[in-house]
């Protein structure tokens, strides 16, 4: 006898066996039961949910006529009277399958349609299935659409299709439509355990799970992977070899692309890589791999508590790795991997491809990409734009802007360029960088126009969120149909205290050495540090947000790297001595004498009182 193949051997007989399609089940069964029958259904769904199994169901339930033969229109089909077992074979005169992608002119379509005027020979109802009806031609469609509006009572129409898009509507609107969902992989996973256990064959439970993975939803194609890797595994089902034969990943490379990943390890994941290489194992399916595994990191850093799977090997490496990596950065990562899918097939080598997305991270990382020491000063994180020099002298409230006389230039008393430079405290200049340079001279801008007062973010204040200073100044009083554009800096409270400036100093070491960066840079730069104790260190932060458990941990890593092994506790409240206050401070003084150069030099004087002239608005910059 020949050997009959799963996906045939195991096909649900009726409703009860039938899995992943509960929507569908129920529908039907309540309308068998009510006796609430439609003349026509469409069921849709991807290949191998079961659209011609409940097909075949449907037509035993409307033709069943019991073990004794006096059965009815059930919605448990026997199974064993003769047109149950006849429609099981494929032989029932009563139940005729077309198959479109083959047979879709208006002939065939004709021919079918001119049996619907007899009577059923054998059974209760005649049954037309139309398997893929959408590959029919128009010229077919529009054939058949009146007997599909008003077929006789004992016909019923029953079409399938892959892709409903193309069904015309004057279809859709004259049948019952329901759509077959593609199925989980554990419900794929529960039933390859169910039929492996009839048929006696031992499985491993990871080697299933690569199975429903790779199923993609059908559970035909399940069964046929099944029986695949059985003679491939010579009867037996291991982890090892259906990886072998999927050619899937192991999980255990994935995990270490992730930690060298995180770590900034380029060299680390170049060899990974290669290793995929030398096994030929695929690109496609490392990307799919770790998109699952960061999808689980992600859940677990946005929902610490959720209980996690412990029937997963891997549970507590992806759990740690959940933690060692920022939220943001595995976000980032999750999107790289699933857009770089799509890349693998546009480039001459598909493993050339991978290793640029998983490279592409490290370039948004500070100093992953850098060679030398010497060549780590991305303007990202560079000294000079994260922690511009503390100034050394009494900082205390910014000095007020006064009201400005139009034309008159000045707008603060005039000072000698010594005097100026003098009050300026040192600093290293901030890189070159793009920036808006505002309007051009010319544009006139309107009186109600908003002011854009303030220091340059690009220049003064780190990236990632940076915390917005508070403006005391009272806006000047107008003194002419036109305000005075020259930049003004804001205002700042700060408080200074001999442990903000422990503080500020520790934060600027530990960016210099690239210790911090984004979430975990941005929350040590707005704290304030209250109190120091042997083991323990209290902060104070205004932005709820920043106080997230991973930044509070790579924190906690960062000081004990320079020898402060401490537990941190943070409060909530107002900050009035941080490191980002006090770069405020330091821009704004910075900010004052490139406004009191300009606004000394005679040549600009002379400019504003012959010509009316103004300063442009973010035109005055220190360098």
């Amino acid at each position: 006898m020949s050997y009959l193949v799963l996906a045939r051997k195991y096909r649900p007989r009726n409703f009860t066996e039938m899995v992943g399609q509960a929507h569908v089940v129920q529908a039907l069964t309540n309308a068998l039961v009510q006796q609430r029958l439609h003349h026509a259904y469409l069921f849709t769904g991807t290949r191998g949910v079961g659209k011609t199994t409940v097909s075949r169901i449907l037509a035993k339930s409307l033709n069943c006529q019991g073990v004794d033969g006096q059965g009815g229109i059930t919605a448990e089909p026997c199974g064993v009277c003769q047109a149950c077992r006849d429609i099981d074979a494929g032989r029932f005169v009563d139940y005729t399958e077309l198959d479109a992608a083959s047979n879709r002119g208006v002939d065939e379509v004709q021919s079918l349609l001119e049996q619907a005027v007899y009577k059923p020979v054998q059974g209760r109802f005649k049954v037309f299935m139309i398997d893929e009806v959408h590959m029919l031609t128009n010229t077919a469609f529009n054939a058949m659409l009146k007997t599909l509006e008003e077929p006789p009572e004992y016909l019923k129409f029953v079409l399938a299709t892959t892709d409903p898009q193309k069904v015309p509507v004057t279809v859709l609107s004259r049948c019952l439509q329901f759509n077959l969902r593609p199925m989980a992989p554990e419900t794929v996973f529960e039933h390859l355990t169910q039929v492996l256990v009839q048929e006696n064959i031992p499985a491993e439970p990871l080697a299933l799970r690569m199975l429903a993975r790779a199923a993609r939803g059908s559970m035909r194609d399940a069964l046929s992977l099944t029986d695949q890797a059985i003679a491939f595994g010579s009867g037996q089902l291991q982890e090892a070899t259906v990886r072998q034969m999927l050619g899937s990943v192991d999980r255990s490379h994935v995990l270490q692309l992730i930690d060298a990943l995180d770590r900034a390890d380029g060299a680390t994941v170049v060899d990974l890589v290669e290793t995929l290489r030398r096994h030929g194992l695929s690109a496609a399916s490392t990307l799919e791999d770790m998109s699952l595994v960061l999808q689980r990191m992600a859940v677990i850093q946005a929902v610490p508590n959720m209980a996690q799977d412990d029937s997963d090997p891997d549970a507590a490496e992806i759990t740690r790795l959940a933690q060692a990596m920022a939220a943001d950065e595995t976000q980032l990562l999750y999107s790289l991997c699933l857009h770089g899918r799509a890349e693998l097939g546009l480039a001459p080598d598909e493993y050339v491809a991978l290793t640029m997305v998983l490279l592409r991270l490290l370039a948004f990382k500070p100093g992953a990409m850098t060679s030398s020491p010497a060549e780590k000063k991305s303007p990202r994180t560079a000294p000079e734009s994260v922690m511009p020099s503390l100034p050394q002298a009494e900082p205390a409230l910014v000095r007020p802007a006064p009201t400005p006389q139009v034309p008159a230039p000045p707008s603060r008393p005039p000072q000698p360029m010594a005097q100026a430079s003098a009050q300026a405290p040192a600093a290293p200049p901030a890189p070159a960088m793009a920036q808006d340079d505002g309007p051009p001279p010319w544009v006139d801008l309107e009186e109600d126009a908003p002011s854009t007062a303030g220091i340059e973010a690009e220049h003064e204040s780190p990236p990632f969120h940076a915390l917005p200073v508070r403006e005391t100044s009272a806006p000047s009083p107008r003194t002419s149909p036109r305000r005075d554009h020259a930049q003004r800096p804001i205002a700042v409270e700060l408080i200074p205290t001999e442990e903000g400036e422990f503080w500020a100093a520790l934060v600027r070491d530990m960016a210099e050495k690239e210790l911090i960066n984004a979430l975990v840079r941005e929350l040590a730069l707005q704290s304030q540090l209250l109190g120091r104790d042997t083991d323990r260190w209290q902060l104070r932060l205004e932005r709820e947000s920043l106080n997230q458990p991973v930044a509070r941990e790579r924190l906690k890593v960062a000081l004990a790297t320079l020898g402060h092994r401490v537990e941190l506790a943070f409060e909530l409240g107002k900050v009035t001595d941080s490191p980002l206050l006090r770069n405020a401070v330091a821009a704004n003084e910075r900010q004052w004498a490139a406004q009191a150069l300009i606004e000394n030099d005679p040549l600009v004087r002379a400019m504003l009182r012959d010509f009316g002239g103004k300063i442009v608005p973010d035109s005055v910059k220190p360098i």
